[in-house]
């Protein structure tokens, strides 16, 4: 069973960006000289949702470990146009208790398909400006496969199934609600 650590940190009065490890419990053992079959790394589940901007390079490091010859990503950032409309930005809302509980299904069904180490899934709230990232997702594995197929696999799933909405807001002063194609509860639209 791997430990999961979920954040809030735009929800609650201190304000954490990923980078502060304050919400990230480290569960890995640091190897001390010892052989490498003697290294024990329990896996993790990093969950994290907030207003502040993501730094992929900080994220990737979390799921960096000494067992892993992968670490695999996803990088969601907002475009600047949408069919023929020019977006400034993008705005995000969750319903944040059910969308971590989603997310850590889907890392849950990760573990069942791939031999991963860690996961990470981080998503900002709030506006996202163009070329910004609103999403970051980084999957640790000993071989590619297993985490390239992961992280595949976690943003199609986080798209179908994750309570997330977004907002395109366009340079003409009007925005427009969007679902996700993929979303199950859209379906027959």
């Amino acid at each position: 069973m791997s430990s999961l650590e979920i954040s809030n940190s735009c929800f609650s009065p201190e304000t954490r960006s990923p980078s502060s490890r304050q919400s990230v419990e480290d569960n890995a053992s640091e190897p001390s000289g010892k052989d490498v079959d003697d290294v024990q790394e329990k896996p993790k589940d990093i969950i994290q949702f907030t207003a502040e901007k993501l730094s992929v390079g900080e994220v990737s490091q979390l799921v960096v470990s000494p067992l892993c010859g992968a670490v695999s990503l996803f990088v969601g950032t907002t475009r600047n146009n949408f069919e023929g409309k020019k977006v400034i930005s993008l705005e995000y809302e969750a319903y944040v208790p059910m969308a971590e509980n989603e997310i850590r299904k889907i890392c849950n069904d990760i573990r069942q398909k791939w031999p991963v180490r860690h996961i990470a899934v981080f998503h900002r709230l709030g506006l996202v400006p163009v070329s910004e990232a609103s999403t970051v997702i980084a999957v640790s594995s000993a071989h590619r496969a297993a985490s390239l197929e992961a992280v595949s696999y976690a943003i199609d799933s986080l798209k179908a199934k994750v309570p997330i909405w977004k907002k395109e807001i366009y340079e003409e002063s009007t925005s427009s609600w969007k679902r996700n194609k993929e979303c199950f509860w859209a379906a027959g639209d």
